[in-house]
């Protein structure tokens, strides 16, 4: 499989794989999930992140022989917000209809936590979201892709910033690279969200 970078036509199917994956993340699966088990709003909540990230040409994705995103990787150049103000406000309109009033609040919680947990110094890449589509796990696509990724950066000289939501990846990251700078427990259920960095490795 090809790396390459998504444009417009591909956000519906970048979209797609990330709530599948994410389903069942141990941080995102409660936190955005409805009271009453309802899943329905999970594709239009991720598509805001991808929408907003494919203007700078840094969403990447391998394709899959029927159309899918097969994996996908988005990641923010230094200093751009994940949302701009308006989808932010959209993200929250939908997610206050999603949840009940105290799952809402948890869910806005976790958002502080994440953001100041983010470093602002040195300038770096940030990988919001890295997703394998499920019929595609086991097959260490993924693990390609963020090697693929990781390149690019390092001939730029430019470090680069993640949070792990599932310990089971941490090991993976470690192997590409990165290391655990800090982190902090999910408000719903006290995931562990550990927060890494790379230095760019000499090229």
């Amino acid at each position: 499989m090809q790396t390459r970078i998504a444009g417009p036509d591909d956000v519906d199917a970048v979209t797609t794989t990330i709530a599948l994956a994410f389903r069942d993340d141990p941080v995102w699966g409660p936190a955005l999930t409805a009271a009453d088990g309802g899943t329905d709003h999970l594709e239009a909540f991720w598509r805001f992140f991808v929408a907003g990230a494919v203007p700078h040409g840094s969403v990447f994705l391998q394709d899959g022989p029927d159309g899918e995103a097969a994996t996908v990787a988005v990641w923010l150049p230094p200093g751009v917000p994940e949302l701009s103000d308006d989808q932010e406000h959209e993200v929250d309109a939908l997610m206050a209809d999603a949840l009940p009033p105290e799952r809402f609040d948890a869910y806005q919680r976790l958002w502080t936590l994440f953001e100041e947990s983010h470093p602002d110094d040195p300038p770096h890449m940030y990988l919001s979201l890295l997703a394998t589509h499920p019929a595609h796990r086991g097959r260490g696509i993924g693990q390609r892709l963020l090697a693929d990724t990781l390149a690019r950066f390092d001939a730029e000289g430019t470090p680069t910033y993640l949070e792990s939501t599932n310990p089971g990846n941490d090991h993976r990251y470690e192997r590409a690279g990165f290391r655990p700078v800090g982190g902090f427990l999910s408000v719903l259920d006290g995931a562990v969200v550990t927060t890494m960095w790379r230095d760019p490795r000499p090229v």
